[in-house]
């Protein structure tokens, strides 16, 4: 069983590496990464350091990996950050020096496909948190949704538990980027619907795993950061959300019944399940479209627990993931939840 710890935290006045060790988009986006990076700074009083390939397309695996692990070596920076996911980071994985990045266990922040990162971090014996990149989160048009915020600064300063709570206003909806307008004024938001609990009878509490579930497919499929000795992530508590790709219901079932047929499925104690995103450029849905989007893949969901783990406890809409606010999870820490008194409790 790998020993999991909590790198040392930041603190005010330090230096955070901001990496892309996915896609380089802050090269064709420059708006959303500078708005990120002075938010670093104003309002967080970190000092953000760039590496070669983090405002560059069309960078290579080897590249991306160096700048991880430099990122990690080096003794100023006291925490990593992703300036925004991408597809292929998967490929990175073989280049990353594991013995260096044991050596020298620092927070990192990232999602999407940055699962890849965050999975092999938590193999490496080092919690990460899934969440809040700086395109994203900090870059978000007018302000950080409030509760991105408080969860990011609880994570990246302080240790111990903290309660996540229902959005109490939250989107799906992006505008254009290249649009200087977007940035303008705040990107419309609806009331909040809280969480749906499945199972809702005990407590539960134990180390979190999963990530964007088209990644941990990815992951599956590849044989990568997943291990042999599946009793690792027995008791464990799953993390699973869906990106702007929109994967069909059929496609998250499949995903997850060949996770129940691999034996991974049914070892976890409870699931969370993240809003699921309904709403992309290439598939703008109406309101009633997002709806039965969603209802579909919650159903897919519980089709599939029926089928591999019919006790677990599961909670759907939790606002992590490719939706906004986006709460920052610790992947690789500890996660209670707490069915009777509809509580989730992380440990930063």
């Amino acid at each position: 069983m790998t020993t999991i710890t909590y790198p040392p935290k930041p603190s005010p006045g330090d230096r955070i590496a901001v990496i892309s060790p996915a896609s380089g988009l802050p090269e064709l986006f420059p708006r959303p990464f500078e708005l990120g990076l002075e938010r670093l700074r104003e309002e967080f009083g970190l000092e953000p350091v760039e590496y070669p390939t983090t405002r560059r397309m069309g960078t290579t695996p080897q590249e991306r990996a160096a700048d991880i692990n430099a990122a990690f070596a080096d003794p100023d920076v006291k925490a990593v950050i992703a300036s925004i996911g991408g597809d292929d980071q998967i490929t990175v994985l073989p280049f990353l020096d594991r013995e260096l990045i044991r050596a020298h266990p620092k927070p990192f922040f990232g999602m999407s496909d940055n699962t890849n990162l965050l999975a092999f971090l938590r193999n490496t014996g080092i919690v990460g948190y899934h969440g809040a990149t700086v395109m994203t989160a900090l870059g978000r048009p007018g302000a950080m949704h409030p509760q991105t915020a408080a969860s990011l600064r609880a994570a990246l300063f302080t240790s111990g538990a903290y309660e996540l709570a229902p959005a109490e206003r939250w989107r799906d909806i992006d505008r254009d980027w290249r649009d200087p307008a977007t940035f303008e004024t705040e990107p419309e938001t609806r009331p909040g619907t809280g969480w749906i609990w499945h199972h809702a009878d005990r407590v539960v509490e134990g180390r979190s795993w999963g990530g964007a579930l088209e990644i941990v497919g990815w992951l599956l499929m590849a044989d990568r950061e997943i291990g042999s000795d599946l009793s690792e992530y027995d008791g464990g508590v799953l993390l699973l959300e869906t990106s702007e790709e929109l994967p069909s219901a059929t496609e998250v079932f499949r995903t997850l019944r060949n996770m129940g047929e691999r034996g991974l499925l049914g070892r976890f104690s409870a699931l969370l399940m993240g809003r699921p995103k309904t709403w992309s450029f290439e598939q703008p849905n109406s309101p009633e479209e997002a709806a039965r989007y969603a209802a579909e893949q919650r159903e897919a969901v519980l089709r599939v627990l029926r089928m591999y783990a019919p006790d677990m406890p599961a909670v759907f809409d939790v606002d992590f993931g490719h939706t906004d606010p986006q709460l920052v999870l610790p992947y690789g820490g500890t996660i209670r939840v707490d069915g009777p008194s509809r509580r989730i409790t992380v440990t930063y």
